[in-house]
């Protein structure tokens, strides 16, 4: 009698997510509220597969409320580039407590990288794409290895770069979802007052948008919100939302961290 064929073991190398996928569910939810859609893919499609990205800066209170509404165990990342103002720290602590988050995870870089790539902790002043990168990337990706997608907060208008931005996007295999791209600043805010949200302490001290201190400076009245960011420099994102597979300059002759 002939033996069974064996059957070899494979490895399923597609990625969860493709364009054609994000595209499919940004004609799905079109005009569905945020919350909504965030309660449908929560409970869903996305259930123990996604995870929610905060800088605590001074809108994220919304974004993480909503996610809290539906499920505060969905895991929340904060990545501590241990460049972060003080009062960023403390709001976060306040923020997690009042909301109830049962998983925030706090990623922080890779002390190896700092000492061999940034041993003064200076690089910001003279290659911010790699502090960056050093700082937030990649310890960003490391955090995000379990999940097949992340919720972020962007929104379209924070500055004229994310202005066309979708709700859904595909990003090197895995869905990016920015729930909040179609809210205003007066949306924000109005969502502050009805559940009575604590707000970033630095916002009243003209911080509309608040990443490292190094980088940061208050936005003078008429400039974009996040005119403050990376001031003088040629910069604009931190690199985490940057186009998929684009990578980040690094001016030593170093490879970008894979």
């Amino acid at each position: 009698m002939a033996e069974p064929a064996r059957v070899l073991d494979t490895i399923d190398t597609r990625p969860a997510f493709t364009a054609a996928d994000a595209a499919a569910l940004e004609a799905r939810f079109a005009g569905v509220p945020a919350p909504a859609m965030l309660a449908e893919l929560l409970t869903g499609d996305l259930a123990g597969r996604v995870a929610a990205v905060s800088s605590f800066g001074a809108e994220s209170a919304v974004l993480l409320h909503i996610v809290a509404g539906v499920d505060r165990s969905v895991p929340v990342i904060f990545t501590n580039t241990q460049k972060m103002f003080g009062e960023t720290l403390a709001y976060r602590d306040t923020l997690s407590e009042r909301l109830g988050l049962t998983d925030l995870r706090v990623v922080r870089p890779d002390p190896h990288l700092l000492a061999v790539r940034d041993k003064q902790a200076e690089r910001w002043s003279y290659d911010p794409d790699g502090c960056c990168e050093i700082r937030k990337v990649e310890p960003l990706a490391r955090a995000l290895v379990p999940f097949d997608a992340w919720i972020s907060g962007r929104k379209g208008f924070q500055a004229g770069t994310r202005t066309a931005l979708p709700r859904f996007e595909e990003d090197q295999g895995r869905l990016k979802i920015n729930p909040l791209v179609d809210w205003d600043k007066a949306a924000l805010d109005a969502y502050f007052a009805e559940h009575d949200l604590p707000r970033h302490p630095l916002e009243a001290q003209g911080y509309p948008s608040i990443g490292c201190a190094p980088c940061t400076s208050p936005v003078r009245p008429g400039e974009d919100p996040r005119a403050g960011r990376w001031r003088g420099m040629d910069k604009v994102e931190c690199g985490i939302h940057m186009i998929a597979g684009t990578g980040i300059k690094v001016d030593d002759g170093e490879p970008p961290i894979r």
